[in-house]
């Protein structure tokens, strides 16, 4: 049954981490390319989650972790990039 769930919350976020996808190559303004990366990071933070899950592998949330920290903080600079300049 878990593994069931685990396929099915795969396919859910890899459905939206292609539509991101779609957003961050198709969008028409540099903030939708923004608001895009930033799902696109978030959509990854959490199939890295679920593949830790589905392999029982603890060290894979602290990549995890690692990687959500850092696209917090590029989307932080682009985000000040676009609305002022460094």
């Amino acid at each position: 049954m878990v593994d069931i769930l685990i396929y099915i919350a795969t396919a859910l976020t890899g459905t939206g981490l292609l539509l991101a996808l779609y957003r961050f190559l198709k969008g028409p303004t540099p903030a939708d390319r923004v608001v895009a990366f930033d799902t696109l990071t978030l959509t990854t933070v959490s199939l890295i989650v679920i593949i830790a899950l589905a392999e029982g592998r603890g060290i894979y949330l602290d990549v995890a972790v690692v990687y959500a920290l850092l696209s917090f903080l590029g989307v932080i600079a682009v985000a000040r990039y676009l609305e002022r300049g460094f």
